[in-house]
């Protein structure tokens, strides 16, 4: 069985938290006159900046505090990654799913004094239809129609089971429609969210200030009086930063979590990210090898998941080798066992497969990755695959990454079994350029995936679960263990975490 746990903070990684429990006792931030230990002023200490104020091209992942201070989403997602109401109050299907009705909230406004109404949600759906990275959400929309002032409706080409969950993610903020027709978002955002920025105390690319809005139609699921959102890339950075009192809550890593206890911090993991080796290849038009599936297989065996998980992330994480979150409802234990570490097994089908002296290969490299860098070359080498690295920063390795055959990985996971399928197999993504022609070629896996993205209810599920027994069979991945994001707050602050966030949105941050 292959190991996992993240000790890495990278910007590919993503994640969610389970606070458990505050303790009582004093923390970081302002106290509430009637209690002492209530901390009322929220100091997050996040990985990366803002990548964008422009939902409509934000990157989402560590963006989820920024933006949801300043936006109100149509849906949010609960703890358990379910889309649920925001501004709207909510929706319904009709019998072949293909168009959905939502009813709209009439008592929130934009920081521009606009009015959400019909006309401000349909504006905004479409802008975010034709945005860089919010567009995943709304692939197969025909159609956004106002059907009243508090009606909106949305009309599909075919059914699609992940777009509720994609909106509850991130991807339904919505804008005030002056702020998007002048196209100002980016420098400076224009929501209804239960926050302003206030840029005469916000120091670009290092700290965001922000105001509480009075009277915020949802104030209740936002305690905290007062908002500020600091960027550490450096995790020791990052720690001190905590330890000194300038943030109450931030991104942790596994190699200090001996220190959070110390210091009696509230500590929270949830596997949110799978880790290991893509295979954008297993066609294997640009490396011919991969498109053996006893190669594939061969390199599942070469590594010992275990032992990365002791070595490099501390004993932090999962213990498996599916792409399915391993909390969830899809991922099954048994399927860990089919590639447990033996190289005479991967030297023996390496040879079956024509490749008893292996080959060479080309894989990309940057310092965030490094981490893993003798790992993959001494498992690849083990079996005879040389690998020839090109080394590039972080920007340019998610960039070009995906052109190479193979490349390592931190993958976010989500915690909706559709969505994962559609996301890690049936859908072309930014770390797997091909999905779609690759799939093809494998009509077996295909049919399971098409068969999965039409079922219902606990049949889906069921249908889910041969997807996953099929994909792990092909060893369409090669994973070598799943990975935890981790926080620390100090007593007072309690986070509800989600396998699909990289760090929490705001309404899931709450005093305790």
């Amino acid at each position: 069985m292959k190991k996992t746990a993240v000790a890495v903070a990278a910007a590919a990684a993503a994640v969610a938290l389970v606070l458990s429990g505050c303790t009582s006792g004093g923390g970081g931030g302002g106290a509430d006159n009637g209690d002492k230990n209530k901390v009322t002023d929220l100091k997050i200490g996040n990985f990366l900046p803002v990548t964008n104020w422009d939902p409509a091209g934000a990157d989402i992942g560590f963006d989820g505090p920024y933006l949801s201070a300043v936006y109100d989403p149509l849906v949010r997602i609960d703890q358990d990654g379910k889309p649920t109401p925001a501004l709207a109050t909510k929706w319904e299907y009709n019998d072949d799913k293909t168009v959905l009705t939502m009813d709209l909230r009439t008592d929130a406004k934009f920081s521009d004094g606009e009015k959400f109404d019909a006309d401000a949600a349909v504006a905004g759906l479409e802008h975010l239809r034709n945005g860089t990275t919010s567009v995943e959400a709304y692939l197969n929309v025909k159609a956004i129609e106002k059907v009243d002032d508090d009606t909106i409706k949305i009309t599909l080409n075919k059914r699609d089971d992940t777009m509720l969950y994609l909106m509850g993610t991130g991807r339904s903020w919505m804008a005030a429609p002056k702020a998007i027709a002048a196209d100002t978002l980016s420098k400076e955002p224009v929501g209804s969210g239960p926050y302003t920025l206030d840029a005469s105390k916000t120091t670009p690319g290092s700290k965001w200030v922000f105001t509480k809005v009075k009277d915020h139609w949802a104030g209740d699921l936002f305690p905290f009086k007062s908002l500020e959102i600091g960027a550490f890339l450096d995790a020791t950075a990052r720690q001190n930063a905590m330890i000194a009192g300038q943030t109450n809550l931030t991104y942790g890593q596994a190699t200090d979590i001996q220190q959070a206890k110390d210091k009696g911090w509230n500590i929270a993991e949830k596997v949110g990210s799978w880790v290991g080796i893509s295979f954008t290849d297993q066609a294997g038009k640009i490396e011919p090898a991969l498109g053996d599936v006893r190669v594939r297989q061969a390199i599942n065996y070469a590594f010992d998941g275990t032992a990365i998980l002791k070595s490099i992330a501390n004993g932090v994480g999962v213990d498996t080798t599916q792409v399915f979150p391993a909390d969830g409802p899809v991922n099954d234990k048994s399927l860990d066992k089919m590639y447990a570490f033996n190289i005479e097994k991967a030297k023996k089908l390496m040879a079956e497969a024509g490749y008893a002296d292996g080959f060479t290969i080309k894989m990309p490299m940057s310092p965030v990755f490094q981490t893993w860098q003798a790992v993959a070359e001494q498992g690849l080498g083990q079996i005879g695959i040389k690998v020839q690295w090109d080394d590039m920063q972080q920007p340019d390795y998610q960039v070009n990454g995906p052109s190479y055959a193979m490349f390592i990985v931190v993958i976010a996971m989500d915690s909706d079994p559709a969505t994962t399928v559609a996301r890690q197999l049936a859908n072309n993504q930014w770390y797997s350029p091909h999905a779609v022609e690759n799939l093809a070629t494998v009509p077996e896996l295909k049919e399971l995936v098409d068969k999965a993205m039409t079922a219902e209810g606990k049949d889906q599920i069921e249908a889910i679960k041969k997807v996953n027994e099929k994909a792990t069979e092909l060893a369409w991945f090669d994973v070598w263990y799943q990975g935890m994001n981790i926080y620390f707050s100090v007593p007072g602050i309690k986070v509800t975490p989600v396998t699909g966030q990289m760090f929490p949105t705001l309404d899931l941050i709450k005093q305790g």
